[in-house]
């Protein structure tokens, strides 16, 4: 299994796509307040609300009462811009955590430095003048890559 990890997320259709595609690859979601939205029908409705009753999703406090779950990932893994290392270049496995910053700021300084360098990635791209995926899309891209290596699971 992989966790898909969202440290703050602010946009409710993003966490919206992002739980419809845990749902539908049995990844657990985690998600660390605060959220900036409420988790509801109309927030989520349009993204993923109608999956949300299917997916293994954990709400956690902060970045503490994450760390200190029982049902948290094995290794985490901080999906960033500010990497040189690609996603492509490491080698995931089962019970890891996929995570991301929220969608202004990205991970605080401090959760760069608890991760490590050595456990930081970026997804590449080709045009240098723009900065990132949408949060959804690099959530999407990560857990698939990582899916690949472990395989995904069959129903």
């Amino acid at each position: 299994m992989i966790h898909v990890v969202l440290f703050q997320p602010e946009i409710a259709p993003n966490t919206g796509n992002i739980g419809r595609m845990c749902a539908l690859t049995r990844s657990r979601l985690h998600l660390i307040h605060p959220l900036g939205y409420v988790i509801n029908d109309r927030n989520l409705r349009r993204a993923g609300m109608d999956y949300w009753r299917q997916l293994d999703v954990h709400e956690h406090a902060d970045w503490p009462a994450f760390r200190a779950s029982p049902h948290g990932p094995r290794r985490l893994w901080l999906f960033t811009t500010k990497a040189e290392t690609s996603f492509w270049d490491v080698r995931f496995a089962d019970g890891d955590g996929l995570v991301f910053g929220n969608e202004s700021s990205g991970a605080p300084a401090w959760l760069h430095d608890e991760i490590g360098v050595a456990r930081r990635v970026t997804i590449p791209h080709a045009n240098p003048t723009l900065r990132s995926l949408n949060l959804s899309a690099a959530a999407a891209v990560a857990a698939y890559e990582a899916l690949r290596q472990i395989g995904m699971p069959r129903a």
